[in-house]
Formats: structure tokens, sequence, C-alpha cells
């Protein structure tokens, strides 16, 4: 019977369990952007995971959104990766990095030149960001022109080989959470009338494009893909969510991907306060490995893995305040509660100062 102590093999990552670390913005990137020797610490601990999906990581200087949050796309952010993957590789783990562009969730301040964001539609998210100069309201973006497009594909590959370069398992291409690929999905972001905009078919022709281009980089086995069909993250919603990533899913089996990661809900709440969303039709349409994420303890994830809803389960919180979560699930220990005053500042406090299991 698989459960979560079972090892698995997605496309060419071997996992020793089947306990897979979610990918957590933590803030704590250094000059430029690049993964310091606290990073590497905090990666090390948490290598018993049977696979680490990083923190987000932009693909490019434009990519970015918040302040401190580690890059793929210079030669310092690639150097400061390879700390980090040899050390988890060291301790035993295996570790895929998070592809990241976040469109129009940025602000000038964090972009070259103070441009403006891009994003398929010119049209501004409700609320505000933080720019590291204080909360500064959302900007109206730009909308990419058809012809751009390309080396924004070019972008997502060569991200890939440098993540590749820098000692990854994987890469996970993220396209959910309201960024970037995920506003080209959806029908309330993505108003565009050329082939990348309008029909499900040509909302989602960017998101395929990006995976053709990244798994001809770097090989299929080695890529996996994150969606999360209804969240209302960075004002983001979809009219038809079920029949949109039906389509997607549905056009995902020949890519032959190591994983599909599958947020569920809308983030932070408990499962019976999920928006209504068949993820059982998900599970029926795709053939590849699942990794289910967000709101799972240990009965649930066990559960999940026994019935055949999942082959993985992601956990965020729970690894992030317990780096010996896999042992502490195997012993029935109790957990150590998140510092959520700590999630985005404080440097060792609230990041690699969660006690381990002592005896």
């Amino acid at each position: 019977m698989t459960d979560l102590f079972t090892p698995a093999k997605f496309g060419a990552i071997e996992l020793a369990n089947r306990v897979v670390m979610s990918s957590l913005t933590r803030n704590r990137a250094g000059a430029g952007n690049v993964p310091t020797p606290l990073v590497v610490e905090y990666y090390r601990q948490r290598a018993t995971a049977g696979l680490i999906l990083t923190e987000a990581s932009p693909i490019c200087p434009e990519a970015h959104g918040y302040p401190r949050t580690p890059g793929i796309h210079t030669p310092e952010q690639i150097e400061g990766w390879k700390a980090v993957t040899a050390a988890v590789h060291a301790a035993g783990g295996k570790i895929a990095l998070q592809m990241w562009h976040v469109g129009r969730i940025s602000h000038p301040d964090l972009q070259p030149g103070n441009a403006l964001p891009v994003a398929p539609s010119a049209i501004r998210p409700a609320g505000q960001t933080f720019t590291g100069q204080g909360m500064k309201d959302f900007v109206t973006p730009r909308a990419l022109e058809t012809a751009e497009i390309p080396g924004l594909i070019a972008a997502y590959a060569q991200a890939a080989q440098n993540a590749m370069a820098a000692g990854f398992d994987g890469v996970e291409v993220h396209a959910g959470n309201g960024y970037l690929l995920d506003q080209f999905l959806r029908s309330s972001t993505n108003q565009r009338t050329d082939a990348y905009g309008g029909s499900k078919e040509n909302r989602a022709r960017l998101l395929l494009e990006v995976l053709a281009a990244v798994c001809a980089a770097i090989g299929n086995d080695r890529v996996g893909l994150r969606l999360s069909p209804v969240t209302p993250f960075n004002d983001i919603s979809d009219a038809a969510p079920q029949e949109t990533f039906n389509y997607v899913i549905g056009q995902l089996n020949p890519l032959k991907l190591a994983f599909l990661d599958i947020l569920q809900g809308t983030g932070g709440m408990p499962q019976e306060q999920w928006l209504p969303f068949d993820y059982g039709q998900l599970r029926a349409l795709y053939s590849g490995n699942l990794i289910l994420n967000n709101g799972y303890d240990f009965a649930s994830g066990q559960k999940a893995l026994e019935t055949g809803a999942a082959d993985a389960i992601a956990y965020g919180r729970m690894l992030l305040a317990n780096p010996d979560l896999v042992e502490r699930f195997r012993r029935g220990a109790p957990l150590n509660q998140p510092d959520y005053s700590k999630l985005y500042v404080g440097e060792e406090k609230g990041y690699t100062d969660y006690p381990f299991l002592t005896v």
C-alpha cells in the first residue's frame, strides 16, 4: 500500500518518500537576489523531505515582484543556488527550482529602469504590494506585445538551463497563484484579441509553449508544473475554471512531465470551505504523477495516497516549522507551530531556528 513513506520516481527524480516541501517565499536573499549561506542552511535542514520545491525564483529581471527573492538569471545567482543544491544532495535530498514570472504583481520600483510591469492585458490588480520602500498601490501594467512572447518563452528555457547548471534535480514551472502564466490562463486577466487570448485554447497557448520549450531545454522528465485552478490570490478569477483547467490538464499527457502540482482550494482555508471544483476530474484526465497541495495533515495526506487521489502530498507551513517533518510523522510526534510574524522578515528567526526532535 502506498503511503507518505513509500519511495517514488517522478520522471528522472527519485524520491525517498512522498512528503514534498511546497514552494514558500521567504524573502531572505542577499544583495543581487543571490541565495546566502542562511538560505543554504534552511534548505539543508529540510532535505529529508522526498522532494523540495524551492521558493519561487524569478527567471529574468522583469520577473521580480518582491524584494529579496532569489533569482535564476545571473551568474551570481546560479553560484548561490549551487551551494544550496550541494548541501541538499549531501544530506540525501532532492530539490527542484520553481521558475517564476510575477507579471502584473509587481511595481516600477522593482522593475529595471522603473518600467511598468508586463501582463497579458493592461488591467490593474486591486491592492498594494511591498516594494522595499513601504506598501504601494499596484499600477496598471503594460500588455505584452505579441512579438515579445517568443523572447519570454526563451527566458523560461534559459532559466531552466541555468537551474540545471546550478545542480537542481528539476524545475517546476509556476503557472498559479495569480502570476504571469496564470494571468494568461484566466478570463479575468486575459482580454487579448490575438492568438494568446479569447478562447480557453488561446489562453492556454503561452503555458503550453513555455512547457514545450522548457522540456526541450532540459528534458521533460525533469519538468514539473504548478497550477491553482480556483485560488483568487492576486485578484484573479476565471469565468469557467473547471472548463479551463480540464482543457489544460488534457493537453499535458503528451508532454510526460515529471509531475503536476495542484494547489487546491483558495489558499489557507480549511478544506471544507474550498470553492466548488471537482479535482477528481483533473485526476481522471491526468496520467502522470500528481502532487496535491494545501491544507493536508498527516491523516488526510495518507488518505489521499491510499485512495489514489494523489501520488505525493506537498506541505508548506508544516515543513516551514518542522524541518524534520518526515520523522515527526513517522513517530507521531508533536509539531512546532509556525511563527507567522517572521514569514518574510527576521533572518534566522522563524527561518532556521525551529527545533528538531531531540530523541
